[in-house]
């Protein structure tokens, strides 16, 4: 306890009185409420009084996402023992119920609600937040693996380089985050093998997203000219990569000089039609298209911010190393919440899948955004595996607390957790440990299973 003058007393009094004026209830309950899963109820379609009701069936699925046994055992579990508690009527401990009321819940109210999520999210961030007064949206891609399953394999089929009966089925997602906050603002699902699965593809079906004077960042497979045409017509600037940068060389003595490896240059309309657009779109397409390169950092840019006085070229280079928080959003999706490898059987519920883990990820990032919101700091600088193990023990620990002083004692934990700053970090894509010593399968399970039946297991190499 610190005496009443210290200065650190002095800022804990100042950070309470924030929390109390910020009513950061409206945040927290969003997790704990079904406040904002009531409007969507009408797309919920009529079903009869249930144990599992679509919307908490839907806390239950959040729930089971963000806990560290992600089984469907044991969120049951977890429901059974609440509800005794709590005097409700017990309900069973089997997850026939539970399993049948997740198949249950739409899956356009789980991308309703995602959109609805990242939408409230960045509406609501303040301006000194956005870069230069202009809200970012960074764009990346990923795949994730699902069970290897007849339907699965079906749906979305293992990559050719994987032989039959060794492979698993793979899925492509491309969303689109918001630079200050983190929030997913949308997303789009696809094969990964075979026609309408490239991330050119995903992203063009999530273009409505955007609005006019957004910014896009993203890698090198985004700097096409039909892209940087469309991003142009809807009022949204762009910087990327240089589409086949690695490949190629610019020559910067082309076109008009802006300064060192800096110029303005005009790029012709491809010969050739790509597969996926139609030859009326081809036709109205622009002939032309002046674009801006520059090399800094290491790679060279392009982006449809011409004039070097309003947009140095310090300050692009600035604003394209920060597309690396969209690398480190994935990476907090599919291995902190667990999306890198789904557990569903089927398409369908894998699909939903991946809309509650995107859902889960978003309401984090609300409580993120609002314990920044109480300091000076922004929602980057903090912690999200922090918040999302304050989370966790307070699902253990907080029930016996009342719930006006809940959002209060959180947000302050959530804030006291930065992420360092560790600039120019590098790190060998490789492990120094295998999970197990097992080798390999180099044939079919089925197979295997015949081998081991029939010769028994090999014997160790020593």
């Amino acid at each position: 306890m610190y005496p009443k003058h210290h200065p650190r007393a002095q800022q804990q009094r100042r950070l309470r009185q924030r929390i109390h004026r910020s009513h950061a209830e409206t945040f927290f309950t969003l997790l704990t409420r079904p406040e904002l899963l009531g409007e969507v109820e009408s797309l919920v379609p009529p079903h009869r009084k249930r144990v599992f009701s679509p919307t908490e069936t839907l806390s239950m699925f959040l729930a089971q996402t963000l806990s560290a046994d992600r089984s469907c055992q044991n969120v049951v579990n977890d429901t059974a023992v609440k509800r005794m508690t709590r005097g409700l009527p017990r309900c069973s401990t089997h997850t026939g119920a539970y399993c049948r009321a997740r198949q249950r819940v739409p899956t356009e109210m789980l991308t309703t609600l995602v959109r609805q999520t990242g939408r409230r999210l960045t509406a609501q961030a303040p301006a000194p937040w956005r870069w230069r007064g202009r809200p970012v949206r960074l764009v990346d891609g990923t795949t994730v693996v699902m069970p290897d399953t007849p339907a699965n394999q079906a749906a979305y089929p293992q990559p050719r380089s994987q032989k039959p009966g060794l492979g698993f089925p793979l899925c492509r997602i491309v969303g689109l985050v918001c630079l200050e906050s983190g929030a997913v603002l949308n997303a789009a699902i696809g094969r990964y093998q075979g026609k309408g699965g490239d991330e050119q593809t995903l992203l063009r079906s999530i273009l409505h997203t955007l609005e006019y004077g957004d910014l896009l960042v993203g890698d090198a497979f985004y700097a096409t000219y039909f892209l940087l045409c469309t991003l142009r017509e809807l009022g949204i600037d762009g910087v990327f990569e240089q589409y086949g940068a690695r490949q190629r060389r610019t020559d910067f003595r082309c076109g008009q000089r802006l300064g060192s490896r800096d110029h303005l240059i005009v790029l012709q309309k491809p010969i050739h039609k790509p597969d996926w657009m139609c030859q009326a779109d081809y036709d109205q397409a622009p002939s032309t298209l002046m674009v801006r390169e520059l090399r800094t950092g290491g790679k060279i840019l392009v982006t449809t911010l011409l004039c070097p006085k309003t947009t140095h070229k310090s300050a692009l280079k600035t604003l394209f190393q920060s597309r690396w928080h969209v690398e480190l959003d994935l990476r907090n999706i599919k291995s902190t919440l667990g999306m890198e490898q789904l557990s569903c059987q089927t398409p369908t519920m894998a699909i939903k899948e991946i809309w509650v883990h995107l859902l889960a990820y978003n309401l984090l990032r609300m409580m993120m955004a609002q314990a920044a919101l109480l300091t000076d700091w922004l929602p980057r600088q903090l912690s999200f595996k922090h918040t999302l193990q304050l989370w966790n023990a307070w699902t253990h620990y907080g029930a016996g607390i009342q719930q006006d002083e809940l959002p209060h004692g959180l947000l302050v934990l959530i804030s006291q957790q930065r992420v360092g700053n560790r600039a120019g970090r590098i790190e060998p894509r490789a492990i120094k440990r295998r999970p197990k010593p097992y080798p390999l399968l180099i044939k079919p399970r089925a197979v295997a299973r015949e081998d081991i039946r029939n010769y028994g297991h090999p014997k160790k190499l020593k």
